[in-house]
């Protein structure tokens, strides 16, 4: 009997339960896999940004930030975005600091610990205010960073959006309720891209098993949510659902005209504002 030969695909996301959840039901073979071989390849958002660049898998979780730096290589898949309506990233600070809606945010010169400089969230902070000092820092170590006062800020991404207050700090800003006053639109901050050179009709097979994967674990939320909280270093069952929530929604089933607009302006903006070196058109699979 003829052995057909599967189609290796090398997908990588980052260690947050948000992106484990997505994943349940390719990691426990919930479902048909159409003829894929996926290979897990866990690894914070900054690196797997930098493995984008030379395209070294075949599919990967990304900042929105870094597509602007391989859209030739990649294709954004139209399931799978990390996207906030009207909330996303935030800068926390200590107590005194303030929130920027209330009085002024006096960020300028200020030292601000970063998950990295291609993450989104650097992106629409520079957006928010272009002169700051960044100064990277592990995303699982800004709290502590902060709390010691070797920043003045900390740009906070994946659980600590939830976990700050245990650290003695206050939210100072929230990019996605600043985008949102400013565009009306979400804020769309990781996307999981495809390799263009699969082809289109492996690209738009994976693409459509990727979407099967999120569905089965919306659709079977408490063995996904299972699978899901280890990524969450610590957090409740409660708060990992509760950020599960926020991350894995309506845009992540189908990112649909609003998100793929947040897409374009924001790339846009990063042009226009000098941060992006030239301006990029999205490829949607």
């Amino acid at each position: 009997m003829q052995t057909l030969t599967k189609t290796k695909i090398r997908f990588g996301h980052s260690p947050d339960p948000d992106d484990a959840f997505m994943f349940y039901a390719i990691a426990h073979k919930k479902i048909d896999l159409s003829g894929f071989e996926v290979e897990h390849v866990v690894e914070d958002i900054e690196s797997l940004n930098k493995r984008a660049l030379t395209g070294e898998l075949e599919a990967t979780a990304i900042s929105v930030h870094a597509y602007a730096y391989l859209a030739d290589r990649y294709a954004i898949m139209r399931s799978g975005a990390s996207i906030g309506e009207n909330y996303g990233p935030i800068l926390v600070a200590k107590p005194s600091v303030g929130a920027w809606h209330a009085a002024p945010l006096r960020l300028k010169g200020r030292k601000v610990a970063v998950p990295g400089m291609m993450t989104t969230a650097f992106l629409a902070l520079k957006l928010f205010e272009p002169n700051f000092e960044p100064v990277i820092v592990p995303f699982d170590q800004i709290l502590e960073y902060v709390q010691s006062d070797k920043a003045d800020f900390g740009l906070v991404i994946h659980e600590g959006q939830l976990t700050y207050g245990d650290y003695g700090l206050a939210k100072a800003l929230d990019l996605g309720e600043w985008w949102w006053r400013e565009t009306g639109l979400p804020l769309p901050l990781g996307v999981d891209v495809v390799r263009k050179n699969l082809g289109g009709a492996q690209m738009k097979s994976f693409a459509e098993l990727f979407k099967k994967s999120i569905v089965y674990s919306l659709e079977h939320r408490d063995e996904a949510l299972d699978y899901a909280m280890p990524f969450g270093r610590g957090l409740s069952r409660e708060a990992s659902d509760r950020f599960v929530g926020m991350y894995v929604n309506d845009y992540t089933r189908d990112l649909g005209p609003k998100g793929e607009a947040g897409i374009y302006e924001l790339l846009n903006r990063g042009f226009e504002s000098g941060i992006l070196p030239h301006r990029v058109t999205p490829e949607f699979v």
